[in-house]
């Protein structure tokens, strides 16, 4: 058996993490997060041209902002302040701080981060902003992927998204030659009795596998979601469609990589 040189903190992530293939873990940095929704908050009051909410009316702004925007009018919203957040270099930097240490326990130490940051708002009863049931990996992404989650407001059940249970994704994806003429939605149905609606209050983090099959649904809540999204992986595993420079940046390279990446061998050593 080899040596194990986990601390007892990263084991029991470790053994949750590749049981479940997702965390719910407090946020790290309660500063930064803070920064961030009041960042958000921000564009989307310039943006709908409204008053800027104080920090006691944040959460609330946030909440209900399907009384001050319609369907149609969101996506323009939602792209405008994402231009806006991922603007100030300061963004990323709090984004990655908000999970850092669990995201070095479940990835390794050298890290690149998705150069953009999503962001997804969900109105009650809007069916415009839906994630039909998907694994990132069927798209071009990498297996070596974990995407980090974080709600600007309270998210639970149809709020929130969807991840399916462990066991159950596992045996779809490997007979998943049988829903080759099926749609998103009959994948869905087959499925629905074993996915979890995740409770993610604010104040916590998602991390989870994007290996495993995600979506949402219409929100039926009295309220609007607010989540960002942002993938991290490490530096040196293996990249598919999604490649570094266009997609990813690094965040975290340590200087003996660094060096070994820059070394080129004298001219002529080891010649035959």
């Amino acid at each position: 058996m080899p040596q194990d040189f986990y601390t007892e903190h990263e084991k029991l992530l470790s053994q949750q993490f590749l049981k479940d293939k997702y965390l719910i873990v407090p946020a790290e940095d309660m500063d930064s997060l803070n920064a961030i929704r009041k960042k958000v908050a921000e564009a989307a009051a310039a943006a709908l041209n409204l008053p800027i909410p104080n920090d006691d009316q944040t959460d609330h702004f946030l909440n209900h902002i399907h009384e001050r925007v319609t369907g149609k009018e969101l996506n323009d919203v939602r792209l405008k302040v994402i231009t806006e957040m991922n603007r100030d270099p300061w963004f990323r930097k709090a984004y990655f701080k908000v999970a850092r240490e669990n995201l070095m326990s479940l990835v390794g130490n050298e890290l690149a981060m998705q150069r953009r940051i999503n962001l997804s708002i969900q109105l009650p009863d809007d069916d415009s902003s839906l994630l039909p049931v998907h694994a990132d990996v069927w798209a071009g992404d990498s297996p070596y992927e974990i995407v980090q989650w974080i709600p600007l407001v309270n998210c639970h059940r149809t709020k929130s998204m969807y991840i399916t249970k462990a066991d159950a994704d596992e045996k779809v994806q490997a007979n998943f030659s049988a829903f080759k003429n099926k749609s998103s939605e009959d994948l869905f149905q087959h499925i629905k009795d074993d996915v979890i609606f995740l409770d993610v209050p604010y104040g916590s983090v998602l991390l989870f596998s994007q290996n495993v099959m995600h979506g949402n649904r219409i929100n039926t809540e009295k309220e609007t979601r607010w989540s960002m999204n942002c993938r991290f992986k490490s530096i040196l595993t293996p990249y598919h469609g999604k490649k570094m420079g266009e997609f990813f940046e690094p965040i975290t390279v340590r200087p003996l990589t660094r060096l070994g990446l820059e070394y080129k061998l004298p001219e002529g050593q080891y010649e035959q």
